[in-house]
């Protein structure tokens, strides 16, 4: 694989070419490789939700892991799958993967076997076992403090597992972890899974190969956790809608009055910073005009509508009004790109769900006639599935934190270790 130009480099994916900045240099994929008689390691993310009888009840991400592990078994070998689940004090019971391991079987359409360490004996006799066609999971890594430190010798010990290794685990691709980043030291042969490529592409369709106009449509509690993202895409977007509770941030600092709503007082010149620098670059800044508010956090409180910049004195702004989503709904249907991060209002409770289900349906809408749409970022997924927007848009992503960092402009350290 060669450098296109001094902005990309080209990856094939199947078809597909896949464009990524030149500071991540190149990077093998699997369709590079044939695992016939190969034991493929594979670092996939099985942070899966269960409930109190131990049942997965979101099954996203192990199907997205399904294509990369359906292709090392198609070639002929087999695939030894490691994953965290939750954050586990040593070896606690309710955090251990054998409760997920019928739903892999289920999804995978392959009988899963268990191993009950993820290192030393028992999951090298495991895999010594593994015949060709067969799967493996082994048990938390987050049994061992090992795993979040990074610690060498533990990423050495699970290195023995494998003959090759595959990351496709988007959502821990920020952490330099032991199996995420150091472990990729001790192989020769390691390339990126189907998931973390797609994840890739989807980031650098917006970053770095979107098509005008793009829009970043940003919401949330706080101004502080996204202003590196702000500051990385204002040089790559036209229109930068702002909602969420940070909105109130961004319309003190304009002299306006917001009564109880969520304010970061220690942000009022930074947000007034973003606006100048927003001009200066000719983005166009859009802010709610109006706001379904409330006198208490509530979704049983007295509500009313009122002007975002005059709301009165007790009462705070949950969801963006009427007005706004007319002016959201026309920026959002001409964009030909489109990043999602954030919901604009308190979607959570029944009252203040609106904004959010019609920003989906603009969203939508704009999809169907052709936009690409990027949705990210925990509150933002949550929401997307739970109005049933996920298939819907062009693409969800599945890591919140590790999909921020890359929109700040930051390289991964799990996708850094892929390197050739």
């Amino acid at each position: 694989m060669s450098n296109v130009n001094l902005f990309y480099l080209t990856m094939v994916k199947r078809d597909i070419s896949l464009l990524l900045p030149l500071n991540f240099v190149t990077m093998k994929t699997l369709n590079d490789y044939n695992f016939k008689n190969k034991k493929a390691l594979i670092r996939v993310d099985f942070n899966v939700p269960l409930n109190d009888d131990f049942e997965v009840t979101d099954t996203t991400r192990i199907e997205a892991a399904k294509d990369t592990i359906i292709k090392v078994l198609e070639d002929g070998g087999s695939a030894v799958l490691m994953s965290h689940l939750g954050r586990p004090k040593g070896e606690q019971e309710e955090y251990s993967l054998k409760h997920i391991c019928s739903k892999v079987s289920e999804i995978l359409g392959v009988q899963t076997k268990f191993a009950s360490n993820c290192v030393g004996p028992v999951a090298e006799d495991a895999v010594s076992r593994l015949e060709n066609g067969e799967v493996l999971l082994l048990e938390n890594l987050r049994y061992h403090e090992e795993e979040k430190k990074g610690d060498q010798k533990f990423a050495k010990q699970l290195s023995k597992l494998g003959d090759v290794y595959i990351n496709d685990a988007f959502g821990t691709a920020h952490r330099a972890h032991a199996s995420t980043t150091v472990v990729a030291n001790y192989f020769e042969d390691k390339c990126v899974g189907y998931l973390l490529q797609k994840e890739i592409e989807s980031l650098n369709k917006v970053l770095n190969n979107s098509t005008k106009p793009v829009t970043a449509i940003l919401g949330g509690a706080k101004v502080s956790t996204k202003i590196t993202v702000i500051e990385n895409i204002l040089d790559k977007i036209d229109h930068l809608i702002i909602g969420g509770g940070m909105t109130f941030t961004f319309i003190k600092a304009k002299g306006g009055k917001i009564g109880s709503s969520l304010v970061e007082e220690d942000k009022l010149d930074l947000a007034l910073e973003i606006i100048e620098k927003a001009e200066e670059k000719n983005v166009q800044i859009h802010l709610p005009s109006d706001a379904i508010v409330a006198d208490s956090f509530s979704e049983f409180a007295n509500t009313n509508i009122e002007a975002v910049d005059n709301i009165s004195d007790g009462w705070m702004g949950l969801d963006v009004g009427p007005k706004t989503l007319e002016e959201f709904k026309g920026v959002v249907l001409q964009s030909k790109t489109i990043l999602w991060n954030g919901p604009l209002g308190v979607f959570e409770m029944e009252p203040f769900a609106k904004g959010t289900i019609e920003l989906g349906n603009y969203i939508e809408e704009a999809t169907e006639k052709g936009a690409f749409s990027l949705v990210g970022g925990g509150d933002s997924v949550a929401a997307v599935k739970q109005f049933g927007f996920e298939n819907k848009v062009s693409y969800v992503s599945t890591g919140g934190g590790a999909m921020l960092e890359m929109l700040e402009g930051k390289k991964l350290p799990g996708i850094a270790a892929l390197e050739d």
